[in-house]
């Protein structure tokens, strides 16, 4: 019955809900504005989840990262890759002050050759996907704020497989987007792929994070 009563179990469906159902919009004749509030709704959602859940700074961090995590999804509608771009990076720090706050004690030597190795390869790999060169710098700039941000999940106290499994979902689906712009530039299955392993990480990053910081405050 407690569960029934709980806005942010609803919260959380809605999130799912929204999320999922944004790739069958993709065949809707809509407009930018529809369009972009629906892209944004998924996570957008997973952000007031978050601040439902938020009692303390960390959980307000949480609530942050998420928030423009949407503010992203919907800048890259109507202003551009670029303009999303920056929203994402400004979550990419936010989230890694948030995993710097909750480092794991002792991690195990696999942990932290996984964690060193995410960066370098992230950045390199990113360099060489775009087809346009003169884009490669500032996407390796991002890159290298995306797989710090993995890399600080992969070490913090949050489940490996939920927050640090969803962070390397994100660096996954953003190596496709640059992808995107360079091989696979034919590919008709991508933007399936990109949203499914966006959202998907998005999704196990908020319940990873919110559930440790949950069990911590009872």
């Amino acid at each position: 019955m407690a569960a029934r009563k709980d806005p942010g179990r609803w919260i959380l469906v809605a999130a799912v809900a929204a999320g999922v159902s944004y790739m069958a919009s993709w065949s809707l004749p809509l407009g930018i504005v529809t369009a972009a509030t629906w892209k944004g709704a998924g996570v957008g959602l997973l952000a007031l989840y978050a601040g439902w859940s938020a009692r303390r700074l960390d959980g307000w961090l949480l609530c942050a990262v998420m928030a423009f995590g949407a503010m992203g999804d919907v800048l890259i509608e109507t202003q551009g890759l670029i303009a999303g771009a920056v929203a994402f990076l400004i979550g990419h720090l936010i989230a890694i002050g948030l995993y710097l706050r909750n480092r794991r004690p002792g991690p195990s030597p696999s942990q932290m050759l996984l964690a060193g190795l995410v960066v370098p390869v992230t950045v390199a790999i990113a360099w060489m996907l775009p087809g346009d060169r003169s884009s490669a710098p500032g996407v390796a700039a991002y890159a290298l704020g995306l797989s710090m941000m993995a890399a600080m999940a992969w070490l913090s106290r949050f489940p490996r497989y939920r927050a640090g499994l969803g962070a390397m979902m994100f660096v996954a689906s953003d190596l496709l987007i640059f992808a995107r712009a360079g091989p696979l530039s034919e590919a008709a299955w991508i933007g399936y792929a990109i949203w499914a392993l966006y959202f998907a990480g998005q999704v196990l990053i908020c319940l990873g994070v919110a559930s440790t910081l949950n069990r911590r405050r009872a």
